[in-house]
């Protein structure tokens, strides 16, 4: 009970940063619309399939959840920079109920982000059907690694330091290894090594693979990526707890 009404509270404090979720949701819907302009001007001799609705949605619902570093990220941080975090440390909360807390209010927003891209992307031709849905519900594990990195990085620095961290550091790695914006197949050698070890090329086959249909890949690319998210948030949890015992 008390790290759902933490988490209750953290909710409160995201309701109030409304602009920062707007942008969070509004932002992918751009990239959606300009790319699916590109792609209508791109000949069909070319065969381009990165920009087709199918494989275009998946990669874009995917990068939308960047953000949610950020925003976790800044919660956290800023909760750090304040006299709060030193009352909240007087409660009987762990330090793993602390960051559940922070978690916890995040996870509908991952959701909300892949539902309203996926029927955004309608009006561009993508096929109504329960893959909107199941997307959703998928995006909770890529939701869950980008959440965890923030709660990391909102635990290790300030929140100067994580709006580039989490803000340009983290959304421009994602684009460059996500195969979102080009066939890394095609660069190869260490760049594609790298990119398949990574798990954000993960996230994005696993989104492009509901929207594709192609069922059998969704938990294979989901494993990968909920090893890292997990690995992840529990390295904050024990970095939250060194803090909590430097700061008392």
């Amino acid at each position: 009970m008390k790290t759902l009404a933490f988490a209750a509270r953290n909710a409160k404090e995201l309701q109030r940063d409304i602009l920062t979720s707007i942008f969070g949701i509004a932002f992918p819907l751009v990239l959606l619309v300009l790319l699916s302009i590109i792609n209508s001007s791109i000949p069909e001799e070319a065969h381009m399939t990165l920009f087709e609705i199918k494989s275009l949605t998946g990669g874009i619902c995917a990068f939308g959840l960047v953000f949610l570093s950020l925003f976790s990220a800044l919660l956290v941080a800023k909760d750090r920079c304040t006299a709060f975090i030193i009352r909240l440390y007087t409660s009987p909360l762990k330090p793993s109920g602390y960051i559940i807390g922070y978690t916890l209010p995040l996870i509908p927003m991952a959701v909300l982000q892949t539902l309203v891209t996926s029927l955004s992307a309608l009006i561009f031709g993508l096929e109504f059907s329960a893959n909107i849905l199941l997307a959703s519900v998928v995006s909770i594990v890529p939701g869950f690694l980008y959440i965890s990195v923030g709660l990391l990085c909102g635990t290790a620095f300030s929140d100067k330091m994580v709006g580039v961290l989490c803000g340009a550091v983290l959304t421009n790695l994602s684009a460059w290894l996500s195969n979102i914006w080009f066939d890394i197949s095609l660069v190869g050698g260490a760049f594609e090594k790298i990119a398949g070890f990574l798990p954000f090329i993960h996230c994005v086959n696993a989104l492009r693979a509901v929207f594709e249909s192609d069922y059998s890949q969704i938990i294979p690319e989901l494993l990968w990526v909920a090893g890292y998210a997990v690995v992840i948030f529990a390295c904050a949890v024990l970095l939250f707890n060194r803090r909590m015992k430097q700061d008392k």
